[in-house]
């Protein structure tokens, strides 16, 4: 088989394919055994029905269009291989010749396709391209929020007699008018002030309210037919507790933790935010080198791809608005998509099967499904994979940068994007409890100066 290709636009090729008969012969011949094994021609058992026999009573062009619609899939994917293109539209083929139908069994078989391509982009180094990111530095305030919050969760509630205030927990009944006309109801609610899970107005509303007195907002109604609609509300007031939190000492810490004392608790909790700002940070990197990526080059979007997407995205009927911010989205995340499959072609990055294997078998427990009802479908699986490379090339622009923190600390970002999204973790935490001890360290030495 012989195919060259044509450049017919930046993300847009035709590809020309020809298939000597002698390659084609073992389809025909495929062919011609299946119907040898269907038909019934008197004097021939089934199976051993002649070519002649067949091209006389079906027609050889049947076995023809037969055997080039099975095969003429994998003939385009032997050119799409051998010419080192990724396709990212639909293919429009053209047959343009095909064997002898009648007369001497030969010819070829020639088929062009025009098809969208992942465009071949020149992807810069980044070697010494600054990034700068904030820095790792877990305060006292940090520590003593996530320690309240863990408080918090033991917590009890106790009736007060005051008026209501931010982070009280109350007992409502609520009612909401329009136009003098009550469209819904609801009693003994119960809702925490500054949660912002009911109406909006409702926290002023009830802040500074004493229990049995009632105060009327006007807020927009979020659910129902009159989803939309400004409503006039009143709400009434029937009780209030507040949250009533455990002393921190050390039978709190062996009650609520793996702990023995707050000290210890202390340093465990300073150790994981230090580790979620490891992350942050990291999330940071990522998202610079992005940015340095998608102004340092320019990416040609294929038209029929986008507009595909455009139209499976957004109803014929939609907006102006919608459609624009959903071709706006689609840009994007197109340009990215493209963007990073040019470097993990620039860069050789690699997903190995165990790498791949680790992470649907963590994505169906995360899930609960079966790992087999992923594994089983292939576009799925290829969709994985490609996402797994794409992140794992930004990891590999983010080692080759020179990132800092703003406070001029050279930080490594092979330390949290190792080799594999397995690594990844286990370095993120290693990296986490560095940055903690040496948070320690220096809160040790603030302390004795």
């Amino acid at each position: 088989m012989k195919s060259s290709v044509e450049t017919l636009e930046a993300t847009k090729v035709k590809i020309s394919v020809e298939v000597p008969y002698d390659e084609l012969k073992p389809a025909l011949d495929s062919v011609y055994k299946d119907l040898s094994d269907q038909v019934n021609v008197p004097g021939f058992r089934r199976g051993h029905v002649p070519a002649q026999i067949i091209d006389q009573r079906i027609g050889r062009g049947y076995v023809i269009e037969q055997a080039v619609n099975q095969n003429l899939q994998d003939y385009y994917a032997q050119a799409i291989t051998e010419n080192d293109l990724t396709p990212m539209g639909a293919p429009e083929v053209d047959v343009t010749d095909l064997p002898n139908v009648e007369g001497k069994r030969e010819g070829d078989l020639k088929f062009t396709v025009e098809v969208e391509v992942l465009p071949t982009l020149e992807i810069p180094s980044f070697e010494g391209v600054a990034i700068e990111v904030a820095p790792v530095e877990v305060t006292d305030a940090q520590v003593d929020d996530e320690i309240t919050a863990l408080r918090q969760r033991f917590g009890t509630l106790k009736a007060v007699e005051r008026a209501a205030q931010d982070g009280d927990f109350t007992s409502i009944d609520l009612k909401a008018e329009i136009d003098g006309d009550e469209i819904d109801s609801m009693s003994g609610v119960s809702y925490e002030i500054g949660s912002g899970t009911l109406l909006e107005g409702i926290d002023e509303a009830l802040t500074g309210l004493e229990v049995g007195q009632d105060a009327t907002f006007t807020s927009q109604m979020r659910g129902g037919e009159h989803a939309g609609e400004d409503a006039t509300v009143t709400v009434s007031l029937k009780a209030v507790k507040e949250r009533e939190l455990p002393e921190l000492d050390d039978d709190f810490v062996q009650m609520a933790s793996e702990w023995d004392t707050v000290d210890e608790l202390k340093e465990s909790v300073r150790g994981d935010v230090a580790k979620s700002m490891v992350s942050e940070q990291a999330v940071e990197a990522r998202d610079k080198v992005l940015d340095h990526l998608r102004e340092a080059v320019e990416v040609p979007l294929p038209a029929g791809v986008l507009a595909d997407a455009l139209k499976n995205r957004v109803a014929e009927d939609a907006s102006d608005e919608d459609k624009k911010q959903a071709e706006d989205e689609l840009r994007a995340g197109l340009r990215d998509q493209i963007l990073l499959d040019n470097v993990v072609r620039a860069r050789g990055v690699e997903i190995d099967q165990k790498e791949l294997f680790d992470n649907i078998l963590a994505m169906t427990q995360s899930y609960g499904i079966d790992p087999m009802q992923l594994l089983g479908d292939r576009n799925q699986v290829a969709m994985i994979h490609d996402e797994m490379a794409r992140s794992k090339a930004v990891g590999e622009l983010l080692k080759e940068a020179d990132i800092r923190d703003t406070e001029g600390n050279e930080i490594d970002m092979s330390v949290v994007f190792g080799s594999s999204a397995q690594d990844a973790e286990a370095n993120a935490a290693a990296a986490a409890e560095a940055a903690a001890e040496a948070q320690d360290e220096a809160d040790e030495e603030n302390s004795e100066n």
